[in-house]
Parts: structure tokens; sequence; C-alpha cells
């Protein structure tokens, strides 16, 4: 790994150089001298290419190698139970690549067979059933795009400016379109009589792993938009999301996502597992712990400029990009700020928001050089606005690991580099 992707603990060690020979003021460079790349014939224009079958499985170019999932080597003491983060700063829309989605294992991503695949539904219902992936494959189906989060993204950041990246700030997180049977679907199949009055009951969601990731979801959420996923982005699920079934549980934390899916329970109480009480939880200031915050809230971060994307072209013309989200409904603006807060401008958005999925903005604007501090804040359909830093730790200290939807800030130089600050 190169080094200027080593995050240090105490900074992430800046970007590639931000400047390049024959920068220029403008968006396109004058036509003042012939350029040779234009004039004269080059060796790709005088032979053939590869052929169709080169790579049956499409790969990206060679020049694109950097753009790849990377880890923080100090985060955990072993990868099988550990986390790697999307190059958010290198993508643009809002569709994540299945190839680039980040990948949060509790003890290593498995290999499971579909034809050894089975979900058992059992617990509270007039008959237990067990579906295998043919079954499955031929109840109604849905297609959705929604993000998953995990509820740990930006948690280092807490305490002050950690992790010099939006990569590693931002990363846990992507925006997939899935398909898979509603989980109200086989629920229904399997019948809810027995479990008598339905508001106060919950499923037991766990996966075929070693960890299983057992947790527990309110009978309400499972009824409303849960998903038994078999695709993501028109293709099977890779093996590290879950192949070949996994969970989608929009809006609400990763951890719910429950991947490798092999067993739904329907209870009359929340099971009260490891990942859903000594794992999950935030710790508060006087050391209490809130349970249940399952909804990831409105959140943003600007992915270009930022410490792994700096402005190369110099002062003129230049795109703020970033994407913002909300676990509780569309993202209905974007403000964006380049004094740290003091103003705001409201920024573009590439389409309107659409309900638990990742939102592109852009705003145009024109950089003088001078240093900026950017910062960009969401607003969702339901009023809210996206807070400081300060305004979080008010309310819950500096204890917590999850849930941190702060406002990002980073300091762009004269040079065009930037580097994650603390504005709060």
């Amino acid at each position: 790994m190169s080094d200027i992707f080593k995050p240090s603990r105490r900074a992430f060690l800046r970007g590639s150089a931000a400047a390049a020979a024959g920068i220029t003021a403008g968006a396109a460079a004058r036509a003042d001298t012939p350029d040779p790349l234009i004039t004269e014939v080059q060796d790709w224009a005088m032979s053939f290419g590869d052929g169709v079958d080169v790579t049956p499985y499409g790969l990206p170019i060679e020049y694109e190698s950097d753009v790849v999932r990377r880890n923080v080597e100090w985060l955990t003491a072993d990868t099988t139970s550990s986390i790697n983060f999307t190059p958010i700063h290198a993508l643009d829309g809002t569709i994540t690549p299945q190839g680039c989605a980040f990948e949060r294992h509790h003890s290593g991503a498995i290999e499971l067979r579909k034809q050894d695949y089975r979900l058992m539904i059992n617990g509270l219902v007039d008959t237990p059933l067990v579906f295998t992936y043919e079954d499955l494959e031929r109840f109604p189906r849905e297609n959705h795009v929604y993000f998953c989060e995990c509820a740990a993204n930006t948690g280092m950041e807490w305490a002050g400016a950690q992790l010099n990246g939006a990569q590693f700030t931002h990363g846990m997180i992507h925006n997939m379109e899935y398909t898979g049977v509603s989980l109200r679907t086989l629920l229904t199949e399997a019948g809810l009589d027995a479990a008598g009055d339905l508001s106060d009951k919950w499923v037991y969601v766990e996966g075929a792993d070693a960890s299983s990731n057992g947790r527990s979801i309110p009978m309400e959420k499972a009824l409303d938009d849960v998903l038994v996923a078999f695709k993501a982005n028109g293709e099977a699920l890779r093996k590290e999301h879950g192949y070949p079934v996994r969970l989608v549980v929009p809006g609400w934390e990763g951890n719910l996502w429950v991947k490798w899916l092999r067993r739904i329970e329907v209870t009359a109480n929340a099971v009260e597992s490891r990942e859903e009480t000594s794992k999950y939880t935030d710790t508060l200031e006087d050391g209490t712990s809130r349970k249940w915050t399952w909804v990831m809230d409105a959140k943003s971060v600007i992915t270009s400029p930022s410490p792994q994307s700096p402005i190369t072209h110099g002062a003129g013309p230049l795109v703020i990009s970033g994407l913002a989200w909300s676990g509780h409904g569309a993202i209905t603006r974007v403000d964006v700020s380049k004094d740290g807060g003091i103003t705001w401008e409201t920024a573009r958005l590439a389409k309107p928001g659409e309900k638990m999925a990742l939102t592109r903005f852009y705003l145009d604007t024109d950089w003088d050089g001078e240093e900026m501090l950017l910062q960009a804040r969401a607003v969702d359909e339901t009023g809210y606005v996206q807070p400081t830093k300060d305004q979080l730790r008010e309310v819950r200290g500096e204890n917590s690991i999850y849930h941190n939807n702060c406002i990002q800030t980073w300091h762009v130089m004269p040079n065009g580099e930037a580097e994650n600050v603390e504005v709060s």
C-alpha cells in the first residue's frame, strides 16, 4: 500500500502532491500551441485493442487501480473481525459498485453455496418453514436502492479530528440497488396468528457464519420495508456482502443487515443478544448507555475536495461534491460552507432525494486560491438538521463510538491539499 493511504493515529498522511505541471487558471487549456496528444496519432489509435473475452467479468482499467477498499491496520487485532472502507472520495453519482462497497465481518466472510442455503422461520408462527434459495426466487420480488451505514461510521471523530481522508472518516457506507423478497411476504407465508397481538412482538435474525451476529428487530419494522435480498446492483451478492442471501433493513444501522441470513424467529420479546447489549449501544457522558438507537440520522460529507482528493487544477472553476443521507427519509437540502460554518450556500442536488438512499450534491463555484474550511450540512424531509460536533457532545459527551453524524470540516490549503480539522 502506498504511504499516502496509510492512516496514523494522530493524522492521516497528506495526499499526493496537489499541483502538477501545466495547471491552468480556467476549466480548460487554451489551444495557443499544438498539443501532441491531439495533433499526433497515438499508439492506441494504431493497433487493435483487447477482444471481448479478455476479461469475461469486467474489471476496472489499470489506471483506476487506486480506487479500492482499504482497512486501517491498527483499528482491529485481526482482519477476520474487522472492517474496510468504501473509496467514496473517488466515486461520483450515488450507486456504489459491489467491488468497492465496504465490508464488516465479525468472524470473516464465509463461502456458502446456493445449493446448501437454507432459511428457517420459526418461533411464534403458525407453520415453521424452511426455504431453499430456489424457494425464495419463486416469491414476488422487489427492487429498492438503499444505503447501508455502519453504526461506527465517523466513530473515531468524537474526540477530535482523527483520520485524514473521507474514505476513513465516512467510508463505512454503501448505496446499492437490492433485489429480493419482502420479509412481510415470508412471515405471512408462515402465518402470524399464533403470535397474537403483533404490536409488541419482535423478530430475531441470525446469520450462518460463526458469529451469527444475532439481532432483534421490532415486528413493526419487520412488516414494513425489510427485504430478504439475494441480488445487489443486478448481480448476485458478493461473498463479503452475505452471498447468497442477506437482510436489508432500510435506514437502520448496518449491524442489523444480517449477512448469510439463516434464521428468523418470531419472539414475544427482544432477545437482548451480545450485539445489542454490550455492543452497538451508545455510552453517554455519565456512563449509562442508550439502547435501540437503530435509525441513522441525517448526515453528509464533502468527498471532493478532501484529503484524498485534493485540488490539482489551481484557482478558477471548482466543483465541490459530496454525499448526504438520512435513515428518517429523503434528503431535501444540503448547505455548503467555505468558511467553517460562518456563511452557507445551498448546494444543487443531482436529483431529488430518495428515502433511505444516498443523495449526491454539487456546489459549482470559483476558487480564488485562498484557504477554505469546507463543511456540508444536510436537512431531511422531517426537518432534521445535521448537527455540529459541539451540539452532539452537549447531549452525548465523548464516550460514544456509534451514531456520530456531526458536520465534518476539511481545511483546504492554498496549494489545494486538504486535511481533517476540528471546527465545532
